[in-house]
């Protein structure tokens, strides 16, 4: 199976795996649970749930696999899925008004992955519909999906030199974040205000710019020195992110401006509504005084 990805479902994000051989998504059942239900605590809602139903129960028991997914420290658990057929059924059994909008949600993001395979360009359109509905700026949104493109040529790389996704793909990366920016990676988020969100989508420009410069330095020196065990891939990526560390302390010097901030999405989102606002406002002082439609 693929690495863990989240699904937007209205609000709320869910864990899915893709799995290629059966061409289908696996979903976290609690993630599911969680937004059917928005109870505070959606893995003891589905337990009882299984109490009171036996036939569900035993549905859940005889079909739903235990698949690897990430959590949101970054480490990878056995967790609870289910396939599209089966999240029907277990739709089924909760008494929610979002049932049937979930529904057709499941089919359309089935339906989606189908197409991203024959077209692969789909999956970044898509993706940059989303960042872009966040309230994200077109150029960030370009260097988003850089990065997204780099990280997966670096984990490629770690799984080519044996390293196992969760816990040496979270130290791994821990080392890389510290070595150009000075602090770990739960110590970034928390700088940002941040607990469930993703750095990287928190990160502005600059800082996106030499993660990626980080990332891409590890990338290029594993594959040169192909090194062997954990401790020689540490290395090497405290080494590629010293890399990244001495661009940032010759732009901090040219500048005299800290490149890491307390910049978050929110923050971005921001600054784009208040850019927008600002524009009929300019082009209205510099020309006729008429407002211009952008068709």
């Amino acid at each position: 199976m693929s690495d863990t990805t989240i699904q937007q479902f209205e609000d709320r994000g869910i864990r899915s795996v893709w799995n290629p051989d059966e061409q289908q998504w696996y979903f976290s059942v609690v993630d599911v649970v969680a937004v059917l239900t928005d109870s505070s605590n959606p893995r003891d809602y589905f337990k009882k749930m299984r109490k009171r139903d036996r036939l569900l129960d035993a549905y859940v028991g005889t079909n739903c696999p235990h698949v690897g997914m990430r959590t949101e420290s970054g480490k990878v658990r056995s967790t609870l899925a289910a396939n599209p057929e089966q999240v029907f059924r277990i739709v089924q059994s909760i008494p929610s008004k979002k049932a049937e909008p979930f529904k057709l949600w499941l089919a359309k993001v089935g339906a989606e992955r189908i197409e991203e395979i024959v077209d692969p360009e789909l999956a970044i359109d898509r993706a940059f519909d989303t960042y872009y509905k966040k309230g994200y700026s077109a150029e960030w949104i370009h260097q988003r999906l850089l990065s997204i493109r780099i990280r997966n040529d670096l984990t490629a790389e770690w799984r080519e030199r044996g390293m196992e996704d969760g816990r040496d793909f979270a130290i791994l990366t821990d080392d890389i974040t510290k070595a150009w920016a000075g602090m770990t990676t739960r110590r970034y988020k928390s700088f940002k205000g941040l607990t469930k969100e993703n750095l990287r989508d928190n990160m502005t420009d600059t800082e996106l710019v030499l993660n990626m410069l980080a990332e891409t330095s590890v990338t290029s020196i594993s594959r040169a020195e192909k090194p062997e065990g954990f401790s020689a891939n540490r290395e090497v990526a405290k080494r590629g992110g010293r890399v990244a560390a001495t661009a940032r302390q010759a732009l901090e010097t040219e500048t005299g401006e800290p490149v890491i901030t307390s910049l978050n999405a929110s923050d971005f989102a921001n600054l784009l509504i208040d850019t927008l606002l600002e524009v009929p406002m300019q082009i209205g002082s510099e020309g006729s005084g008429e407002a211009i439609d952008d068709d």
